[in-house]
């Protein structure tokens, strides 16, 4: 088996890939973001070593549960994140209370003017907890948490979505929802 780190930059490859840019290696996603397993591989596999079992193993691996097979294995699917438009399927759930949405320092003022955009996704990415938004926060610098008032968003129209793998997603969250967690 190849190094973590090995991969660690080839999971990032796939996301990539999976999310943003299939043309990388000359593959394209169906209207559900889904991707032939063997082409994904053949595409990899021309610039780097890379195999079914390594695949296998990121998928089963990543601590973020970015991404899902289908029921045989032949087709696999980045869960949410995604830069182009595909339908990954989500099923509207009523969402807690209370959400959470950590960022970083750098983008306060734009949030408080302007309140969550989903920028180049699809959605904006919401916590279903705190230590979880602390920690998307760290990656964007030093970081920033919102509290969500989803349970009123959602009284008051806004739909959310669940991923396979807990993220919550929703099209915006408007200023008026927002509190910064002190």
């Amino acid at each position: 088996m190849r190094s973590n780190k090995s991969l660690t930059d080839i999971s990032r490859f796939i996301s990539l890939i999976l999310r943003h840019k299939p043309e990388t290696i000359g593959i394209c996603l169906d209207e559900h973001g889904w991707a032939s397993v063997s082409e994904l591989i053949a595409g990899i596999a021309a610039t780097r070593p890379f195999n079914m079992e390594m695949l296998e193993e990121i998928v089963r691996t990543d601590n973020k549960q970015r991404y899902s097979f289908n029921e045989d294995k032949t087709l696999i699917r980045a869960n949410q994140g995604h830069s182009i438009p595909v339908d990954v399927e989500l099923e509207q759930k009523l969402p807690p209370d209370i959400l959470w949405h950590g960022t970083g320092e750098k983008y306060v003022t734009s949030i408080e003017e302007q309140g969550l955009l989903p920028k180049s996704r699809l959605y904006v990415h919401l916590s279903g907890d705190y230590d979880t938004a602390v920690n998307v926060g760290c990656r964007h610098g030093k970081p920033v948490v919102y509290e969500v008032n989803s349970r009123q968003m959602q009284v008051d129209g806004y739909v959310f979505y669940q991923s396979v793998n807990g993220v919550w997603l929703t099209k915006h969250v408007p200023v008026e929802y927002l509190e910064a967690a002190r």
